[in-house]
């Protein structure tokens, strides 16, 4: 996705992937820097670990407290911190790391596109409250979702979020369990899916899919978890995570390269890759 981007925008640059262990974090950014990187993607669990292993934080990051994107800037000529990858020429002077989260934006912008759903006014029962789920929480509700059921394995994780929405978001109600009645969608912010095996990332007994209209996995590899081919057994409008990938992703190459993005090759790039096509 971000090569078939960066291709498209004629950027001489190159994304690569690396595995780094959390223990680890700090000196993969801090030779990310020394490297004169353009940027960094983040994903699990480096996301909330972030957040303070770097030297600013864009508001984006400072209101879901979470980092999936760090923007390596220097001084311009004009004494402005701007992304290495707009200056031209030799980089002097201190190399300054600046932590964006591009995923909640993307989160509401792929259930609106993927599944027609506007969370305004909605009930959503969210499942998993970790890094990813904590955002998508916090964002839905302040896009105005009326009812926030949240269910994570750890209850305490699930009422530490309830308790921030509430003194943050007063107008959505937020419960922290299964809802007992019809919903608008269920969300799995869980890496339940990753493997064919795994469980539904919800207890049956105590919710049954049929009480949704929509459900939306976060996994997208593979492009069918059992937890979508359950919900559309059960009559769901279904979506996978692809969505969410793109839009992060195209968000964090404007912030790095000051470009738009080009989201048609990029979505076509993921397609390809995930779905074959």
């Amino acid at each position: 996705m971000q090569n078939a981007g960066l291709a498209a925008l004629g950027l001489d640059w190159r994304y690569v992937a690396g595995e780094v262990h959390p223990d680890d974090l700090r000196a993969a950014i801090e030779g990310a820097r020394a490297m004169k990187f353009v940027g960094l993607n983040l994903t699990v669990p480096h996301k909330l670990l972030a957040v303070g292993m770097v030297d600013a934080l864009d508001e984006s990051a400072r209101v879901w407290g979470a980092v999936n994107t760090i923007r390596f800037e220097a001084h311009d000529a004009e004494g402005r911190w701007v992304s290495l990858g707009q200056i031209h020429g030799p980089i002097n002077g201190p190399v300054h790391a600046r932590g964006f989260n591009t995923d909640a934006d993307a989160i509401t912008r792929s259930l609106r596109e993927d599944l027609g759903l506007e969370p305004h006014g909605a009930r959503v029962l969210l499942l998993g409250a970790g890094g990813a789920g904590r955002v998508a929480a916090l964002k839905l509700a302040a896009d105005g979702v009326a009812h926030l059921f949240l269910v994570n394995r750890t209850a305490s994780k699930a009422e530490e979020i309830a308790a921030e929405i509430r003194a943050r978001h007063g107008r959505t109600e937020v419960v922290v369990g299964y809802p007992t009645g019809a919903i608008d969608l269920v969300l799995n912010a869980t890496s339940l899916g990753l493997k064919h095996d795994d469980p539904l990332p919800f207890d049956p007994e105590k919710f049954r899919l049929m009480q949704a209209t929509a459900a939306y996995d976060m996994v997208y590899r593979p492009a069918v978890t059992p937890f979508l081919a359950a919900a559309k057994t059960a009559g769901c409008q279904v979506a996978n995570g692809l969505g969410m990938l793109l839009y992060q992703g195209a968000k964090a190459l404007e912030i790095w390269s000051g470009k738009a993005a080009p989201v048609a090759v990029m979505r076509r790039a993921l397609e390809q890759n995930i779905y074959g096509r």
